[in-house]
């Protein structure tokens, strides 16, 4: 379950980085009031520790339990 959470917040971070570079318009700060305000300040550190996760997300081993036993 954490994982979606990590996945749905990163693709947050990206479409809103995204808007930044193709329009010049954040997303985040717009619908929070600017990027000082506390609740866009809490949506880019929760955006950021779940790009945190999602890199050990590439390194974690995939490999079901069962399959792991049987090799």
């Amino acid at each position: 379950m954490i994982d979606k959470i990590a996945l749905t917040l990163a693709i947050i971070g990206g479409l809103n980085w995204g808007c930044i570079g193709l329009f010049g318009l954040d997303v985040v700060a717009l619908l929070l009031g600017g990027q000082g305000s506390v609740l866009s300040r809490i949506v880019y550190s929760l955006v950021g520790l779940a790009a945190i996760w999602c890199i050990l997300l590439l390194f974690r081993d995939q490999t079901a339990p069962d399959e792991q036993h049987a090799a």
